[in-house]
């Protein structure tokens, strides 16, 4: 018989996070879009009416919990498999004897945590098991499923979203562990006020991270034979973050957020670079930063560099790809980028403009020289009269209304002399010129 060590016997050394994984619908806590009273997850799942699906979500947000919880409640043998370590063999030998349970009436429920690992050959070799109705497939994956899972595959799973927990669940979880008598009750915590928030704030909607976090502040916290007090210094040690107290949800974050954009707009790459710095040091997630480029590089640079937005696409990329720590020098690289390049809001000024009139005019019928003709009848009401191919022309342009009527000759763009957007300038006055007959034929 195999001997068990101290480590295998006692339940304190499985980490807190396993401890207080929850058991049933009635414990797990967030994903209320797909879990709250009525909706259809939470229906399927008590109802024991569960179909192929596909969990996508952050790290930490319950997948893997969501499996858990459906393979207590199912009538179906329970399969886990992990995309890092199973290969083809593993999953036809599984596979096999799932379908041997079919025909003996039992069904096979196959969770696959990280499926996105897996190969196209891998997936495939799932296909005919799910079609047929020999297993139930539960996939976990962090990344789009419309990209890393086969379209065949992902065409026969349900795909449910879960969103990245809300520092209020959070902090129930992190509560729950500190009475729990599975988690740290028995130590009977103190937690300096403000601790729990901040880890919540430190979590980034991880809840994995936040119950290790707390562990480690409480096994490093002053212990007496009465009670574990934790201060915010312990925790700031644990954390390694001076700045852990930056709120992502507050108005610091927007603060932070508001001097990057202002500082790049206004040609201060130092400034831009010092709060890009504050915001990722404090465990801002770098996708949320790459966005707000993103926006940039078409708001405040637009066509005076259209390179910009190509630039802050492939910087969001890389951060995607590598993660942090490694991807600061892509946003910095951005960045500066973004500061020093000759900037126009004329883009921006341009839709908000055409935006007002839209809304105001939403019944604006599309004039008839620009409208298709498919059938006869619409050639009969004159669709498509008078339209003239642009490319068939010399100038490349034609002398065609495509405005309402009632919006004629309304202006929308106007370029600036800025960078590039000189040439789009220039060019631009001499369509008009020509357009309005003043040019030459």
């Amino acid at each position: 018989m195999e001997q068990l060590s101290l480590f295998d016997s006692q339940e304190a050394y499985t980490p807190l996070a396993s401890r207080m994984r929850p058991e049933d619908l009635d414990e797990f806590v967030g994903q209320e879009h797909l879990l709250g009273k009525g909706k259809v997850l939470r229906q399927l799942i008590e109802q024991d009416r569960i179909t192929s699906m596909i969990f996508w979500g952050p790290p930490g947000v319950g997948k893997t919990t969501l499996a858990g919880i459906i393979a207590h409640r199912t009538h179906a043998q329970f399969v886990n498999f992990s995309a890092v370590t199973s290969g083809i063999k593993e999953i036809k030998e599984v596979m096999a004897q799932a379908e041997a349970s079919r025909r003996m009436g039992v069904r096979t429920l196959v969770f696959v945590d990280e499926i996105h690992r897996f190969n196209k050959a891998q997936q495939d070799a799932f296909l005919p098991y799910v079609e047929k109705g020999s297993i139930i497939l539960i996939g976990a994956t962090t990344e789009n499923p419309s990209f890393e899972i086969n379209g065949a595959l992902l065409s026969r799973c349900r795909v449910f979203v879960l969103r990245g927990l809300g520092e209020a669940d959070i902090g129930t979880l992190l509560a729950r562990a500190l009475k729990s008598p599975k988690g740290l009750g028995y130590l009977h915590v103190e937690m300096e006020e403000g601790t729990l928030e901040a880890i919540a704030s430190f979590a980034d909607g991880d809840a994995r991270r936040a119950l290790n976090v707390l562990e480690m502040a409480v096994t490093n916290g002053e212990m007496d034979a009465q009670k574990t007090r934790v201060t915010k210094e312990t925790l700031a040690q644990c954390i390694g973050k001076k700045s852990l107290l930056y709120d992502k949800q507050g108005e610091e974050h927007y603060n932070l957020i508001s001097a990057l954009h202002k500082s790049m707009r206004n040609t201060d790459p130092d400034a831009a670079v010092y709060w890009l710095a504050r915001m990722l040091e404090a465990g801002e997630d770098p996708l949320y930063v790459a966005r707000r480029l993103i926006r940039f590089a078409s708001e405040d640079v637009g066509m005076a560099d259209s390179q910009a937005l190509p630039l802050a696409v492939a910087a969001y990329q890389a951060c995607h790809f590598l993660g942090m720590p490694e991807c600061n020098v892509h946003l910095s690289h951005a960045v500066i980028y973004l500061s020093m390049a000759p900037k126009s809001n004329s883009a921006y000024v341009a839709y908000e403009t055409a935006k007002a009139d839209a809304q105001n005019m939403l019944a604006e019928p599309v004039p008839l020289n620009i409208r298709n003709a498919p059938t006869s009848l619409m050639a009969d009401l004159h669709y498509g009269e008078g339209y003239v191919y642009a490319h068939d022309t010399e100038e490349k342009m034609a002398r065609m209304q495509c405005l309402p009527d009632s919006l004629a000759g309304k202006e929308y763009y106007h370029p600036t002399a800025e960078g590039a957007e000189d040439a789009a300038r220039e060019k631009l006055a001499r369509v008009k010129a020509w357009k309005e007959g003043k040019g030459a034929d």
